[in-house]
């Protein structure tokens, strides 16, 4: 709803959220398949959180990064994805000032609590790998209680910044996000007032936490790599190999989506306006759909935890 200021300029207590609104056929194709991505990583993670809290045998240090995992993935669906749903199916496309600086908090925090997560899990496989006599003393309770800490600390302290800047900019004249979602460099763009500082900003913590983040897991795993193919006995090569492969395959996925997304928002007079939207979009429910499947499903202790709970309770 518009407010008028005593200067006559126009300001906005909620904005508008312009998903494919110009293209209704990709809100027509997408609905379906975002309905069941969304429900298939729902029930995937919360199957896996249960799991691993009710099953005895999974109290384990390894167990504990995986539930963490799937509580972050969690939070980032139910954040983005029932808003998109809703004006795919309603065309609610309003969003409260509140709302959308909230949204772009978790969004920001969650996703880089993600990564880094992805990183201490990393850290546990070199350590599994590379030094397992050691495992037990190194990966301990107390070590994924550190660790949690750091990553919620980190990652909380330096993205509250990015939506706090956001909202003490001026709005006015516009209030309408080309986007699916409150991205800060989709809102930010819409105030009167320069907005350099939040760009520098976002960009600035963006690269240094992911960017730390993907280094030290490519080293990870060149560690990891080296150690498996020192390894004399077959077949525990090769499943360390399938194991961490499928890990690491996951993460680059994950930082690959992510990276495009920024270089097309870079290019966007080059490509579609749409194409951002929809990858924006896609890297909020396509690795939470999958995280489960690549670390929980295929661990054999994860799924004979999951043929426990549904005998006990069968």
């Amino acid at each position: 709803m518009p407010l008028y200021n005593n200067s006559f300029s126009i300001e906005f207590s909620d904005f508008l959220l312009n998903c494919f609104v110009r293209s209704p056929n990709w809100q027509c194709w997408l609905s379906l398949p975002l309905s069941l991505l969304f429900l298939l990583a729902m029930g995937a993670n919360v199957t896996l959180v249960i799991t691993i809290w009710l099953e005895a045998s999974l109290h384990e240090p390894m167990y504990y990064l995986l539930s963490l995992l799937s509580l972050l993935d969690i939070v980032l669906c139910l954040t983005v994805i029932p808003k998109v749903l809703a004006i795919f199916w309603f065309d609610l496309r309003p969003i409260s000032f509140s709302a959308c600086f909230i949204q772009m908090f978790i969004m920001n925090n969650f996703l880089s609590m993600e990564s880094c997560t992805f990183l201490t899990m990393a850290y546990d496989r070199y350590v599994a790998i590379c030094k397992p006599l050691r495992y037990p003393s190194i990966i301990t309770d107390q070590f994924v209680a550190k660790a949690v800490v750091f990553i919620l600390t980190r990652n909380t302290l330096l993205t509250a910044p990015i939506p706090i800047l956001s909202a003490r900019l001026h709005y006015c004249e516009k209030n309408v996000i080309e986007n699916c979602l409150c991205a800060n460099l989709s809102v930010s763009k819409l105030s009167c007032d320069n907005v350099a500082l939040n760009r520098i900003y976002q960009l600035s913590v963006a690269w240094t936490l992911l960017g730390s983040d993907l280094i030290l897991i490519f080293i990870s795993y060149g560690f990891i790599l080296r150690a498996v193919l020192r390894l004399k006995t077959k077949g525990a090569a090769a499943k360390a190999l399938s194991t961490c492969g499928s890990h690491f395959i996951l993460i680059l996925f994950f930082s690959t989506i992510l990276l495009v997304f920024v270089f097309t928002h870079m290019a966007k007079k080059k490509v579609s306006p749409e194409i951002p939207v929809l990858l924006n979009v896609l890297h909020h429910v396509i690795p939470a759909a999958l995280n489960p499947i690549v670390y929980g499903v295929r661990t054999q202790e994860i799924k004979q935890g999951i043929w426990k709970l549904l005998k006990r309770n069968g």
